[in-house]
C-alpha cells in the first residue's frame, strides 16, 4: 500500500515537472519568435501600369481586342510616375499597329496622359512629331495635331517647342481634309505669337521655293475664304483666340469679317458677328468708307449697323448672339442708336441734305422750280437702294424686330440689350420705355419677368405716364407670384407723373391685396417706397384716402383691415418729407400711427408730429442720433476696436468690464445702423468668445483637486462648447471675410478645443481616449499651419504660434505631459486683435409665412400628411440651394430636417433670395392641438470650404454627382422659430 502511494506521488510530481518544463519552453520559443519577427521585412510595391498595358496589348489577337483593352485602360487613373512608361508602351504599339481606329485611340490617350499633373510632356514631342509626319490617315493626323495642341498648352514657356509645333501646323495647313486644317488653325490660334514671323512651307519636291515670310494673322485670314464652312469657322475662332490671348487684331481683317456675315452657313455667320464686334471695340473711332457713295463713317457705327442687320438672320442662334452683342456697344452715335427703334427707313437709305445745302445747289444752277411741270425738282440721279446704304436697312427697327421675334430667347436677349444701352443714355431710355412696357404682355412668363427686371434697372432715367402705368399695373392680375412681386419691386423704384397715377397704383395694389392675400408684405413695402418718392403727389389726395371731412366726423376704420394699413403706410411715408400733411390727419389717425409705429416699425417712419409726445420713440432716436451719419458710426466702431486692442492681458483688473461694455455698445450700434450691423455683430461675437475663454481660465477648477471640481468642470465645459459654436457662426454666418479673419477664428477654435481636451483629461479615466483626442488636436494644429502659412506672422505670441514652436516636442510627449503643456500655453497666450475688412454682411432669414399668429390648428388624419407653405426671405446667404434647410420640431422632441428643391429659391434682387416651398408634416394622433416650431438652418462643412482640391484628369465622369450629405458637419440657426398649431386626428374606422 505504501509503495502504491509513493509511486502515485512520483507519477504526479513527474507530470507537474513535465508541465513546468513545457511552459518554460513555450515562453522561450515565444520570445525567440518575437525577437525574430522584426527581422522579416515586407516590401510593398504597386503593380506597374506599363507592364499591365504591355501584357494586355500583346494578348490582343486583332484590332478589336486591342481597342477594347485601350478603352478599359482609359477608365483607370494613372499615377504621374507611371505616365512615362505607359507613353513608351503606347508609342511602341503605335509603330506596329496598322489599324486606323487603334492608332486614333492611342493618339487620344497620349493627349490625355499629357494632362497628368507632375508629368513633363516635352519628352514625347519628338516622337509625336515623328509619327505625325509619317501618318497617312487624315482622322489620325487630326487627332495627333490635337495631342500636339494639348502638349503645347502644357508647355507655354518652352519657346523652342512652341515654334516646332507652329511649323508643323503651317506645314499641314495645305491638307485636303477639313479636320486637319481645323486643328492646324486651332493650334495657330492657341500657340501663335507675334514675335516671330511664319513661313508656310510646301510639300513639293526638293528645290521648291518657300512662300514669303508672313505673320500669323494674315496666314489665318487666308482661310476665311476656304471652301469648307467648318474651316472658315475654325479660322475665325482661331483669330478670336489670338485676341483672347492679348494679341491685337489688325483692322484690315474688318472687311473680310463683314463679307462673312452673309455666309450661307450658320456657324460661320455666328463667328463672324463675334469678330465684327471685337474689331468695333478695338478700333471704334476709325473711319471706314461707305460703298457706292462718297461718304465715310465711324467703324463702331458701321459695325453696329451690320450687327443690327443680323438680328433679322434666318438662324435664331445668330439672332440671339447679335442682340446680346448690341447691348455692349455703348460708343455708338445717338442717331444710329435711336434708329433701331424706328422701322421706317432713313430717307430712302440716303443722307438727308440740309436746307442750306439744297438752297446753295439751286442758287448755283441759276433756276428755281416753277411748279408748272410735275416733279421738276426731283433728284436728277437714279437711286439704287441696294447699294446706297448709309446704314444697313437691318438697323432700322432692329430692336423692334428683336422684341417681336418668334423665339423667346431672342426677345429676352433684345430686352437685356435695351437695358444695357438705356443705362448709359437717358434719352434712349425714354424712347425705349414704350417698347419695354409692351413686353409686359408677352406670352412667355420668363420674358415678362425679365422685362420687369430691366425696367427696374433703368427706373432712375424714366417717369411713367398714366397710360404706361395702366399697362404696367395690368400685370398684377398675373397668377405667377414671381411676376407680381417683381412688379412690386419695380413700383418701389419708379417715378410717376401725376396724382392720378398714385390713385391708380393704389387702387390696383388694393385689388391685388384682396385677390392674393399672401402678397400683403410685398404690397405694404411697395406702398412705403411709393409714398416716400411722391410726397407732393400724395398730399392733394390725403383727405380722400383717409375719408376725412372738414365739418363732419367720419367713422374710425378697422385697424385689422390690411387695405387700411396699406393706405396708412402710403400716407405716413409721404408725410415724412411733407410737414404740412399731419394737419390733415384726424385724431384716430394719430392713434393708429402710434400703433403701427410700434408694430410695423420697418414700414412706418418716425414723424415729428406737432404737439404730440414722442412716447413710442426713444430719446436717442428722437434726437436724430440713431439715424446719424454712416461715417460717425464707422468711427465709433473703429474707436471701440482700438480701445480693446490696447489690452495686452485680459486678466488685468477692469479688462473684462471693458470687454463687456464694448460688446454691449457694438450690439446697440448694429441695431441702430443697419449698414454696419454685420461688422458690429461680428466684432461683438469675437469679443464674447475672448471673454468666455478668459473667464473659463480664471475658474477655481485649475487649483482644485479633480474630485472637488465637478460643478466648475460643467461650467467650463459649457463655456468651451459655446465658444466652439460661436466660432462656427463667425466663419460661416458672415460673408466678406478675408484670410486673416478666418485664421483668427481658427485660432480661437483651437483654444476652445484645447480647453475641452484638458477637461476630458481631468474628468475621465483611460489613457487611450486621451491619446486619441491629443492626436486629433495635433492634426488640427498641423492643418492650421498648412492652411494659413502666409498669415502666421500676424500671430506672434499667440496660442497657435506657441504650439507650432513646440510641435517637435509635442509629438514625442505622453498624454499627461501634453495636457500640462496645453494648460500652460493657454494661460500665457496673447489676445489677438481683430482687423476688420471693408464690408462684412451677416446672413439672416425671416419667415414671412406662416406668421405664427393664427390659433386655428391645421387638422389632418394621423398617418397622412399635410402641406405647410413656407415663405421666407434670405439676406447675404452664400450658395443657399445647398446650405439652407428647414427644421420642424415636434412637441415630443422629434426633429425633421427638410431640404428644399433648387427651384424653390428665387433671386428678386442682389444679395437677396426668396424661398417659397412646402413642408409636409405627419405625426401620430394627438389628444389636443399642439404647437410645432419651424425655423431655417444653415448647414456648414469645414472640410469642403477651405481646401481647393484639384480634380484628376481621368475622373471626368464624376462631375454631375450630387454633394454628399454626410459631409455636413453641423447647422446654425438662421431664423427665429415660428410656432404653428397642428392637430393630427385619429383615423376613422
Amino acid at each position: 500500500m505504501r509503495e502504491e502511494v509513493q509511486e502515485r506521488i512520483n507519477t504526479t510530481m513527474a507530470a507537474h515537472l513535465k508541465k513546468r518544463v513545457y511552459e518554460e519552453f513555450s515562453k522561450v520559443s515565444q520570445q525567440v519568435t518575437l525577437e525574430e519577427a522584426p527581422t522579416k521585412k515586407l516590401r510593398l510595391t504597386k503593380p506597374s501600369k506599363s507592364a499591365a498595358l504591355h501584357i494586355d496589348l500583346c494578348k490582343a489577337s486583332n484590332p478589336t481586342d486591342a481597342l477594347q483593352y485601350l478603352l478599359s485602360f482609359a477608365r483607370k487613373p494613372v499615377e504621374a510616375e507611371s505616365v512615362e512608361g505607359v507613353v513608351r508602351i503606347l508609342l511602341e504599339h503605335y509603330y506596329k499597329e496598322s489599324d486606323n481606329s487603334v492608332r486614333l485611340k492611342i493618339a487620344s490617350l497620349l493627349g490625355l496622359l499629357s494632362k497628368t499633373q507632375g508629368f513633363a510632356p516635352d519628352c514625347i514631342v519628338d516622337d509625336a512629331i515623328n509619327i505625325l509626319n509619317n501618318e497617312k490617315s487624315h482622322q489620325v493626323l487630326a487627332q495627333l495635331l490635337d495631342t500636339l495642341l494639348i502638349i503645347g498648352t502644357q508647355l507655354p514657356d518652352k519657346t523652342a517647342v512652341i515654334q516646332r509645333l507652329i511649323d508643323v501646323a503651317c506645314k499641314h495647313l495645305s491638307s485636303t481634309y477639313f479636320g486637319v486644317r481645323n486643328k492646324c488653325l486651332q493650334l495657330l490660334g492657341c500657340l501663335g505669337t507675334v514675335d516671330k514671323p511664319l513661313s508656310k512651307e510646301t510639300d513639293a519636291v526638293p528645290g521648291a521655293q518657300t512662300l514669303p515670310v508672313r505673320d500669323v494673322q494674315s496666314l489665318i485670314s487666308d482661310y476665311f475664304q476656304d471652301q469648307d464652312p467648318r474651316v472658315r469657322t475654325a479660322a475665325i475662332k482661331a483669330m478670336l483666340q489670338l485676341h483672347e490671348r492679348g494679341m491685337k487684331i489688325q483692322q484690315t481683317i474688318y472687311n473680310q469679317a463683314c463679307k462673312l456675315l452673309s455666309d450661307d452657313y450658320e456657324q460661320v455667320r455666328s463667328a463672324a458677328v463675334q469678330m465684327v464686334w471685337v474689331l468695333s471695340q478695338l478700333y471704334p473711332e476709325s473711319i471706314v468708307p461707305i460703298p457706292s457713295i462718297n461718304e465715310e463713317i465711324r467703324l463702331v457705327d458701321d459695325s453696329f449697323g451690320k450687327i443690327c442687320h443680323m438680328v433679322s438672320d434666318g438662324s435664331w442662334v445668330v439672332r440671339v448672339q447679335a442682340a446680346k452683342l448690341l447691348g455692349s456697344m455703348h460708343q455708338v452715335s445717338p442717331h444710329f442708336l435711336e434708329q433701331t427703334l424706328d422701322k421706317k427707313l432713313m430717307s430712302d437709305l440716303r443722307r438727308k441734305r440740309t436746307a442750306h445745302e439744297r438752297a446753295k445747289e439751286l442758287y448755283a444752277s441759276g433756276e428755281f422750280s416753277s411748279g408748272r411741270r410735275w416733279a421738276d425738282d426731283a433728284p436728277k440721279e437714279k437711286v439704287d437702294t441696294t447699294g446706297v446704304n448709309l446704314i444697313d436697312s437691318g438697323a432700322c427697327g432692329a430692336f423692334v424686330h428683336g422684341l417681336e421675334d418668334e423665339m423667346y430667347e431672342v426677345r429676352i436677349a433684345a430686352v437685356e440689350a435695351l437695358c444695357s444701352l438705356a443705362q448709359s443714355s437717358s434719352s434712349f431710355a425714354e424712347k425705349c420705355l414704350d417698347f419695354l412696357v409692351d413686353m409686359f404682355n408677352d406670352e412667355i412668363e420668363e420674358v415678362r419677368l425679365q422685362s420687369i427686371h430691366v425696367l427696374r434697372q433703368i427706373s432712375t432715367h424714366i417717369t411713367l405716364r398714366e397710360d404706361q402705368l395702366d399697362t404696367v399695373l395690368a400685370v398684377l392680375e398675373d397668377s405667377s407670384r414671381d411676376i407680381r412681386e417683381a412688379l412690386h419691386e419695380l413700383l418701389c423704384y419708379t417715378n410717376v407723373s401725376t396724382k392720378e397715377c398714385i390713385q391708380l397704383a393704389l387702387l390696383e395694389l388694393l385689388k391685388n391685396l384682396t385677390k392674393y392675400p399672401t402678397d400683403r408684405n410685398s404690397v405694404w413695402k411697395c406702398l412705403k417706397f411709393l409714398g416716400s418718392r411722391h410726397p407732393t403727389l400724395v398730399l392733394p389726395i390725403v383727405p380722400e384716402l383717409l375719408s376725412t371731412h372738414p365739418y363732419f366726423d367720419t367713422p374710425e376704420p378697422d385697424m385689422d383691415d390690411p387695405a387700411y394699413i396699406a393706405v396708412l403706410v402710403l400716407v405716413f411715408n409721404a408725410a415724412q418729407s411733407c410737414p404740412t400733411m399731419p394737419a390733415l390727419f384726424s385724431d384716430h389717425t394719430f392713434r393708429h400711427y402710434a400703433y403701427l409705429r410700434d408694430s410695423l416699425s420697418h414700414l412706418v417712419p418716425h414723424l415729428r408730429l406737432p404737439g404730440r409726445k414722442q412716447t413710442a420713440i426713444s430719446g436717442l432716436e428722437a434726437s436724430g442720433v440713431g439715424s446719424g451719419s454712416l461715417n460717425s458710426a464707422q468711427n465709433f466702431l473703429q474707436d471701440s476696436l482700438v480701445r480693446v486692442s490696447a489690452l495686452q492681458n485680459l486678466e488685468t483688473p477692469g479688462a473684462q468690464d471693458l470687454l463687456e461694455f464694448t460688446i454691449r455698445d457694438l450690439q446697440r450700434l448694429g441695431e441702430l445702423q443697419t449698414e454696419l450691423a454685420g461688422s458690429a455683430d461680428f466684432c461683438a461675437t469675437y469679443l464674447r468668445c475672448q471673454l468666455l475663454l478668459t473667464k473659463a481660465l480664471q475658474e477655481k477648477l485649475w487649483t482644485m483637486a479633480v474630485p472637488l471640481c465637478l460643478k466648475q468642470n460643467a461650467k467650463v465645459s459649457t463655456a468651451a462648447r459655446q465658444i466652439l459654436d460661436e466660432t462656427y457662426k463667425l466663419e460661416f454666418l458672415y460673408s466678406g471675410l478675408e484670410t486673416q479673419q478666418i485664421a483668427t477664428i481658427h485660432n480661437v477654435r483651437l483654444q476652445a478645443k484645447a480647453l475641452q481636451l484638458i477637461l476630458t483629461a481631468r474628468s475621465k479615466r483611460g489613457v487611450d481616449r486621451v491619446l486619441s483626442i491629443c492626436e486629433k488636436f495635433l492634426q488640427d494644429v498641423e492643418s492650421f499651419q498648412r492652411l494659413f502659412m502666409t498669415e502666421l506672422p500676424h500671430f506672434q505670441d499667440s496660442f497657435v504660434e506657441k504650439l507650432l514652436e513646440l510641435m517637435p516636442r509635442l509629438t514625442a510627449c505622453k498624454p499627461h505631459d501634453l495636457v500640462k503643456i496645453f494648460q500652460t500655453t493657454l494661460r500665457q497666450s496673447r489676445f489677438i486683435h481683430l482687423k476688420l475688412p471693408e464690408q462684412i454682411h451677416r446672413a439672416s432669414a425671416t419667415i414671412i409665412e406662416p406668421t405664427g399668429e393664427s390659433d386655428n390648428a391645421l387638422r389632418f388624419t394621423s398617418g397622412l400628411v399635410v402641406a405647410l407653405d413656407i415663405d421666407a426671405t434670405l439676406e447675404h446667404v452664400q450658395d443657399p440651394q445647398t446650405t439652407v434647410k428647414v427644421q420642424v420640431l415636434y412637441p415630443d422632441g422629434q426633429s425633421h430636417i427638410i431640404h428644399p428643391k433648387p427651384g424653390d429659391f428665387r433671386t428678386p434682387g442682389p444679395g437677396r433670395v426668396r424661398l417659397i416651398t412646402q413642408v409636409y408634416l405627419s405625426h401620430s394622433a394627438w389628444t389636443e392641438p399642439c404647437q410645432i416650431e419651424v425655423r431655417l438652418l444653415l448647414a456648414y462643412s469645414t472640410s469642403s470650404c477651405k481646401l481647393n482640391v484639384s480634380k484628376p484628369v481621368w475622373n471626368e465622369s464624376m462631375d454631375g454627382l450630387p454633394t454628399n450629405e454626410s459631409s455636413i458637419e453641423g447647422t446654425i440657426h438662421l431664423s427665429k422659430p415660428v410656432k404653428v398649431f397642428i392637430m393630427p386626428k385619429p383615423a376613422r374606422r
